[in-house]
């Protein structure tokens, strides 16, 4: 037996503007549930916002989910002064999922002084695994390391 996919509420409320008012987060009803240097949890919910045309969570949520957790405990790791950006992400999609939530648990594998990299396994309401993830991140302001946009050199002519 399949299930319906879910539909929109008829009364959502007022929409949230695209000029900075609202993050994704706040759009997805994303909840940190726990936050430390060496763990980071969050969790959405899995309704109509977030399925893809068949009903079922989008994959690029997972993925938004797994980076978004991961970058907060490497800027809580990485201190007040420095700021972090995602510079990779892998994700291997597990299981499918309709509604309820999904959950991330980030971890990191290494938390360096330029660059930190973070395992995160997302799993359903059920505990059991929708994705793994990793993603490496690069620490900006760090001594001996990046400290923001990258300006190539200037040509010789």
């Amino acid at each position: 037996m399949t299930t319906p996919p879910s539909t929109p509420d008829p009364d959502p409320g007022p929409p949230a503007l695209p000029d900075g008012s609202a993050s994704i987060h706040e759009l997805l009803d994303v909840e940190v549930l726990e936050a430390a240097p060496d763990r980071v949890v969050m969790r959405l919910p899995v309704d109509w916002r977030v399925h893809q045309p068949y009903g079922i969570l989008h994959g690029g949520v997972s993925a938004l989910l797994a980076e978004s957790a991961a970058s907060f405990g490497a800027a809580l790791a990485a201190g007040p002064e420095r700021s972090v950006v995602g510079i990779e992400l892998n994700a291997s999609h597990l299981r499918s999922v309709r509604d309820g939530h999904l959950t991330a648990v980030a971890t990191p594998v290494r938390a360096g002084r330029t660059v930190q990299v973070w395992r995160i396994s997302l799993c359903d309401d059920d505990g059991r695994a929708i994705c793994e993830a990793r993603c490496t991140l690069s620490v900006l302001g760090a001594p001996g390391g990046a400290r923001g946009a990258v300006i190539p050199p200037r040509s010789p002519n």
